[in-house]
């Protein structure tokens, strides 16, 4: 069998990119190149790879067996490229980063320091939900994941990142505002904005209340923070929401943090990659650089602003 490294590049831009010339335009060539080139990979494996029903393509069982192959390959020789890169005394390459969408809020602040220290590099950084991230992860199209519910049927290498604590908010002008302690029992007549079932956040919501007994009346289940905070802050509700999702304080988004009892949830996030993945030299570094970035800031002091946001009067703001 006889294929080039540049056909399986181009295959693979078909499998990601779903169409011909979406991936003629990825790889910035004409598309009459991709299906010569795709027409004589097929007839050196000897088996259809993709087929066309209607607008949409569809890899084969081989088509599939391909793409896992040639990822892998591009994988080895994008670590080789790094490894000569570095003998040379230079540090370029490509890193890929997948994360839950929840850790936008922290993660590219920690890539300012790395990315000026490292300007040859190009990060590809694909902010997904959950179920986005573990498809990712299972298909090995990335250098690392960073999530907080790491999916336990696939074997992993994970370092623990970050707290990623769980708190109940509620609108500013909400009746339970600044109070000391609420009881989970009074929020049983409240309408709960959470997010999708399947995202970190949700399994976790929902296991720490069947844990306490409590079944929250889920008015409504979004799919973004973002989304959930407007509708909080629209009166619609109350919701479940990482600390990390919440401006410093809260309260400059019209929202308060209701110290309920059994909360804040201790969740953590993790930087995960699959167990035996040989990382490349600049994947490493980052990890390292991740790592390193996130002890300092748990080691830093707290800003206590979920407590002043409780127990600021309702319509007063910093000045």
């Amino acid at each position: 069998m006889h294929c080039t490294f540049r056909q399986l590049q181009l295959f693979l831009a078909l499998a990601e990119n779903g169409s011909i010339t979406a991936a003629a335009r990825a790889c910035h060539v004409t598309q009459p190149t991709v299906s010569m080139q795709l027409r004589d990979l097929t007839e050196a494996v000897g088996l259809p790879l993709y087929e066309q029903l209607g607008k949409r393509l569809h890899l084969t069982d081989a088509g599939h067996a391909l793409v896992k192959s040639a990822r892998a390959m591009s994988a080895e020789w994008s670590a080789f490229e790094q490894k000569i890169a570095a003998l040379k005394g230079m540090t370029q390459g490509r890193l890929g980063v997948a994360m839950v969408s929840t850790a936008e809020y922290f993660v590219p602040a920690m890539l300012g320091t790395f990315c000026a220290s490292h300007p040859e590099i190009e990060i590809a950084l694909q902010v997904l939900n959950r179920d986005g991230v573990v498809a990712r992860l299972r298909e090995n199209r990335d250098d690392l994941y960073i999530m907080s519910t790491p999916p336990a049927d696939i074997e992993l290498e994970q370092k623990l990142l970050l707290p990623n604590p769980l708190v109940v908010v509620a609108p500013r002008s909400h009746r339970l505002a600044g109070k000391r302690s609420v009881s989970l029992a009074s929020l049983a007549g409240e309408r709960f904005i959470l997010r999708e079932r399947g995202s970190g956040t949700r399994m976790a919501c929902d296991a720490h209340f069947a844990a306490l007994q409590f079944q929250p009346n889920v008015r409504l289940e979004l799919g973004s923070n973002e989304a959930i905070k407007q509708a909080i802050a629209g009166r619609l509700g109350v919701g479940v929401l990482s600390e990390h999702a919440l401006a410093h304080p809260p309260m400059s988004e019209a929202l308060t943090v209701l110290n309920v009892k059994g909360f804040p949830v201790a969740g953590h996030w993790y930087l995960v990659h699959p167990a035996g993945k040989r990382l490349s030299p600049i994947a490493a570094a980052f990890r390292e650089y991740l790592l390193a970035a996130a002890a300092t800031q748990v080691a830093a002091p707290a800003v206590p602003r979920a407590r002043s946001a409780r127990t600021r009067p309702a319509g007063r703001r910093r000045v």
